[in-house]
């Protein structure tokens, strides 16, 4: 008589079997239903001339877009939706006492799949990448009356592996596990906001639903606002200051200082903008030249037009256009050149692309 042996070398005994068909029963008894995006690697960028950035010719999860990086921020969803079942344990997100202060714990949850139930439905196995929605949190009651739709809750799979506790009396591994994270407004995920629509009759993105992006978007605004109503310019101001030099010297000398010089005349005097000077100037009189850069401040005193100052002060703030200083043409320069291959090239680089060794032919 043979020795009995829950091991059989290499294939699955009729116990594996059993042991999965009850396991799998479990699943479909008291499983949640998730819904699975799967996830079909990046999306083809065209020919590039970038190694670090190749151009495959069929479509695998096992691409990688930016080899430099080790990056897929274009991914590529399929249109169909696989529908599971999961496990996980629900818990509250309480605050962790584990270390100096209070954290409040992440949105991370550990779910469950059966295995051959997995790879039968979708063909494989949950990898990372994936995106998966949970039904059961799906919120009917959002706080903001005017949303049109039931707001969603879809979390990315971030690691897998075989769970320790779905290894049956076999040996053979029957579950497995998933850590997921919420679904965040990012361009790995476009291809899914912006597909999914709030229904047949309102073509409106998901994406303009569930995302804060708008929301960040106006309180960096107002942060903005006042700030440039705070700090308008950069230096000091002397505009509302007087200046008096007792000798006589240099009259209506104005308060030097770090980034005071502002193109305007002291005390309130009278100038005259222009791209040249005054054809009868009298003494005393000011002249601001605006194609200068930047623009320069002179004074007539009978013989010559004098330089006051430089205009130092600008706005602070990026992308403003208005003033004509070298921060502004250097920082925010949008200017573009064509090298000797005929290739239109903006003329500011950013340093990723300085520091990249190119081929000397």
């Amino acid at each position: 008589m043979a020795r009995l042996s829950l091991w059989k070398d290499g294939r699955h005994s009729n116990d594996y079997k059993f042991f999965d068909r009850r396991i799998s029963e479990m699943f479909t008894i008291g499983g949640t239903g998730v819904l699975v995006h799967k996830y079909l690697g990046p999306l083809n960028q065209g020919v590039t001339n970038d190694a670090t950035q190749p151009q495959y010719l069929n479509q695998s999860e096992q691409n990688i877009q930016d080899l430099l990086l080790l990056e897929n921020r274009d991914r590529k969803y399929d249109t169909s939706v696989y529908s599971m079942r999961g496990m996980y344990q629900v818990s509250d997100n309480d605050f962790d006492l584990s270390q100096f202060g209070l954290f409040l714990q992440t949105g991370t949850l550990f779910m469950t799949f059966h295995i051959n139930d997995m790879i039968e439905t979708m063909g494989r196995r949950i990898m990372n990448g994936d995106v998966l929605e949970l039904i059961h949190l799906t919120d009917y009651d959002s706080l903001d009356q005017s949303v049109p739709v039931a707001l969603k809750r879809f979390f990315v799979v971030g690691d897998t592996s075989k769970a320790s506790e779905g290894y049956s009396p076999t040996w053979w591994p029957h579950l497995w596990r998933c850590k997921i994270n919420p679904m965040v407004d990012s361009q790995e995920y476009k291809d899914i906001l912006t597909t999914l629509t709030i229904s047949d009759a309102d073509p409106t993105p998901l994406k303009d639903i569930l995302s804060s992006y708008n929301k960040y978007i106006g309180i960096n605004e107002a942060v903005l606002n006042q700030a440039e109503a705070d700090v308008p310019q950069s230096g000091y101001s002397t505009e509302p200051l007087y200046t008096f030099d007792p000798s006589g010297e240099t009259p209506n000398a104005k308060i030097k200082g770090y980034l005071t010089a502002d193109g305007i005349p002291p005390n309130g005097l009278p100038v005259v903008s222009g791209i040249s000077f005054p054809s009868n100037p009298a003494i005393g009189d000011y002249c601001l030249r605006l194609d200068y850069s930047p623009n320069r401040l002179f004074r007539y005193d009978g013989r010559r037009w004098a330089k006051i100052e430089d205009a130092q002060r600008t706005n602070i703030t990026n992308g403003v256009d208005t003033n004509l200083t070298l921060r502004n043409s250097f920082i925010n320069n949008t200017n573009i050149f064509v090298d000797r291959n005929d290739e239109v090239q903006p003329e500011k680089q950013n340093l990723n692309t300085i520091l990249r060794p190119k081929a000397d032919i």
